[in-house]
């Protein structure tokens, strides 16, 4: 087996490289990137489909790093290995996973004798697994009947951004009611409604406030913002060209 560990932190990676030693008999080859940017190159040079990603690192960060590799080369075998929890990583991860392709999420304060079964079932046979961690604290809250549909998740990406109403709406082909509707369907679903203002007699800005409860809840992340401030930054680019 040939396979690749992405981890800057040294203490990190000594400790994978010892549990992937004690989690297969034989590894072919192992190499080592503390970047997102060289876990692309050394995948793309070595030809390397087993890879273990951490999530958060300077430069480029695991889950762009992983949508080049699985767009390169979708048979790709990653588990990450995070010390976040947060819903918006998650819904990250399942929006550039290829069909039928094999991924795990996996806590680094999960123990070894988690870590290593997790191992052996993504990167040796190729299963789905996500530790039951992520589970208990609600990490897959999308699931649930209450949470933010794709559309209101991007377009709360776009509202923190700054974007007016009408730009949402150009950008992703909406109407501006629509747009406006998906606002106040999130806004309930963000659970706005607390005694906090009622308490100050004021009436809160629903917008600023809609921004704060998503980054309270990990529903968005700064490297998620950063993702979408590309997105913007290629959509605008784009349009000029029309």
């Amino acid at each position: 087996m040939r396979i690749l560990l992405v981890e800057d932190d040294k203490l990190h990676l000594t400790f994978l490289q010892d549990q992937v030693a004690r989690a297969f008999e034989h590894v072919e080859m192992l190499c080592c990137a503390t970047s997102g940017a060289e876990a692309e190159d050394l995948a793309r040079k070595e030809n390397l489909t087993a890879i273990v990603m951490d999530l958060r690192m300077k430069g480029r960060n695991g889950v762009e790093a992983a949508r080049v590799i699985w767009r390169e080369r979708p048979q790709t075998r990653i588990l990450f290995w995070s010390n976040y929890s947060d819903e918006a990583y998650l819904r990250g991860i399942s929006r550039i996973v290829p069909d039928n392709s094999a991924y795990g999420y996996v806590l680094k304060t999960a123990p070894p004798e988690r870590l290593g079964p997790a191992l052996r079932a993504v990167l040796g046979e190729g299963q789905i697994l996500i530790d039951r961690e992520v589970h208990s604290l609600n990490s897959f809250g999308y699931l649930r009947r209450e949470a933010l549909t794709e559309v209101e998740l991007l377009i709360l990406n776009d509202v923190a951004l700054g974007l007016p109403d009408k730009l949402v709406a150009l950008r992703h082909s909406l109407s501006l009611r629509t747009v406006q509707n998906r606002l106040t369907g999130l806004y309930n679903k963000l659970s706005l409604h607390d005694d906090l203002f009622d308490r100050l007699g004021a009436e809160p800005n629903k917008r600023t406030r809609a921004i704060a409860a998503a980054v309270k809840q990990g529903v968005i992340t700064s490297e998620t913002l950063e993702a979408a401030e590309n997105e913007v930054a290629a959509w605008c680019a784009r349009t000029s060209k029309r």
